[in-house]
């Protein structure tokens, strides 16, 4: 792909997220991004075959940025336990950024959801994929217990679930729960070794 036509890409999808935040994923058609680029809406079916397409590149963006966040946590030289602690804190805190009263944005991501089911799942898998390479690490080196990774990983994205799904974010601030800080030290405390006593 040329340089111009990826940047033709970015601005579609530049603009269907401003579009899908200030009016809504729902309300918003290709000739609406269209008028808005000053092309037509064939235009952009060269570029994307459906709306669906174009929601599929937004969603996209958000979870790569979040994957690449939770990467360069993974990347540093500390123990297992403090990187873990940290990338289920920034990937609550980025969604909760990006979501939090946003309701315009939880359409978005509730329509991937019933339309691009296949998307969301991929990201599922990386996400899995990033939490399960520093749980096999503490594993391995002792600091902590001798779990399956692989149900480990999908464990603690179930515990985590209600501090990052759109939805759930926004309905359980009225459910008596603990904070994400709080799940985040109760699965810290499941996966540590225990304490040797005096």
């Amino acid at each position: 792909m040329s340089l111009p036509e990826r940047d033709t890409r970015q601005s579609i999808v530049d603009t269907a997220e401003r579009f899908f935040r200030d009016i809504g994923y729902q309300k918003t058609t290709v000739a609406d991004i269209a008028k808005s680029l000053r092309m037509s809406p064939a235009n952009v079916y060269r570029f994307f075959d459906s709306k669906k397409s174009i929601n599929e590149a937004v969603l996209a963006r958000f979870k790569g940025e979040l994957e690449e966040s939770l990467s360069l946590i993974i990347a540093e030289q500390r123990s297992a336990g403090s990187r873990l602690r940290e990338m289920l804190l920034t990937a609550h805190r980025i969604n909760q950024a990006r979501f939090a009263d946003q309701h315009r944005m939880q359409e978005m991501v509730c329509a991937a959801m019933e339309e691009s089911w296949d998307a969301i799942l991929g990201h599922i898998e990386r996400f899995d994929a990033l939490l399960g390479r520093v749980i096999a690490e503490g594993i391995a080196n002792g600091e902590f217990r001798a779990l399956d990774p692989v149900a480990a990983t999908q464990c603690i994205r179930t515990a985590m679930l209600r501090f990052q799904h759109p939805l759930l974010m926004a309905q359980c601030e009225r459910i008596p729960g603990p904070t994400a800080e709080e799940m985040i030290d109760f699965i810290m405390a499941a996966l540590e070794q225990p304490k040797a006593e005096n």
